[in-house]
């Protein structure tokens, strides 16, 4: 076994980034990055480091474990792809807060994080009233009726996790102000709304380069995307939205019952 590590291995240096433990064994057909992300992979899964903290940069962990930079890189991307860690621009690579597994029901997405006791924030990006006949027909609404566009990215413990694009019949909209401390369904409901039904569509694409920007993902990502059209008690559209998720952060889950 050549182990190869520093002394203060599977700790958190005095700078504040974690250096992993790696045992590198080069006698094992292993590769080297699998053996590097697995190192790191056990220590996330079993606890030994919080969320939000900040690794070794890819240089210092290839200079101290006697392995190339391009390996160190990719133990680092595996484990990005796996959901165990984020890159954030300009500040390095965290532990991410887990990967999120929304349950496909009538719910919307900051009501699902809440239950699970994560922490949501919306950011709106745009916040529009227009007046257009091809929007107004997905609403069933009379042409020239006011809808209001709304652009969002909805984050999960300070990571962005999604794209929101929602259209809402401009009587019902909540105003930005609302929108940037609650969830679309919560200001609905206080608003006298009763959600009843839903037709939605979930599939995935590759992000565009906003898209693939604005959720910190590399470009040509994959997303996963929602569409889904919600309904009042009285059949009434009440909301039609078309979102994108992070595919690395995100998946969808549902129960299917034998006839």
């Amino acid at each position: 076994m050549d182990a190869q590590h520093a002394p203060e291995a599977e700790a958190v240096a005095d700078r504040g980034e974690y250096v992993p433990h790696v045992e590198i064994d080069r006698a094992v057909d292993a590769p080297l990055y699998e053996q590097v992300a697995a190192a790191i992979s056990d220590a996330i899964h079993a606890g030994d480091v919080a969320v939000g903290t900040r690794l070794e940069n890819e240089v210092a962990m290839a200079r101290r474990l006697g392995i190339s930079r391009p390996t160190a890189r990719r133990a680092l991307a595996e484990l990005v792809e796996d959901g165990l860690l984020v890159r954030r621009r300009g500040a390095g690579t965290h532990v991410a807060s887990g990967r999120i597994a929304r349950p496909v029901e009538l719910t919307s997405l900051w009501d699902d994080l809440d239950a699970e006791h994560r922490t949501p924030e919306t950011r709106v990006l745009a916040y529009d009233v227009v007046r257009d006949d091809d929007l107004c027909r997905t609403l069933a609404l009379p042409r020239g009726t006011a809808v209001a566009v709304l652009r969002r990215l909805r984050l999960a413990d300070g990571d962005p996790l999604a794209l929101l694009l929602n259209h809402v019949p401009a009587d019902l909209a909540p105003p930005r102000e609302e929108l940037e401390r609650d969830g679309l369904y919560a200001a609905l409901r206080r608003r006298g709304v009763r959600l009843h039904t839903a037709r939605q569509r979930i599939g995935a694409r590759l992000a565009h380069a906003e898209e693939a920007r604005l959720l910190g993902e590399p470009g040509r990502t994959c997303v996963l995307t929602m569409e889904r059209t919600a309904y009042d008690d009285g059949g009434r559209v009440v909301e039609h939205g078309s979102h994108a998720y992070r595919a690395s952060r995100y998946s969808f889950s549902t129960t299917l019952l034998a006839r």
